[in-house]
């Protein structure tokens, strides 16, 4: 994603929550090297992914990718 804008958003959402990588992992049901990747902009998580993320932080998958106008 342009800039890594959701890396990103979702490190500080995971940091603001004092989640840890492996935490937010379990969590979501992929390992911390899995988060790791989507924070540093190495691989972008699909679409039920995506979803799964945003309700997890209860926020719109727009707020999670930069376009909150």
């Amino acid at each position: 994603m342009k800039n890594n804008t959701f890396g990103k958003a979702l490190k500080e959402l995971r940091e603001s929550n004092n989640l840890s990588q492996r935490k937010l992992g379990d969590d979501l049901g992929v390992c911390n090297q899995t988060v790791s990747f989507w924070e540093s902009g190495k691989r972008e998580p699909d679409l039920d992914t995506l979803l799964a993320i945003a309700k997890y932080f209860n926020i719109s998958i727009d707020t999670l990718l930069g376009n909150d106008d």
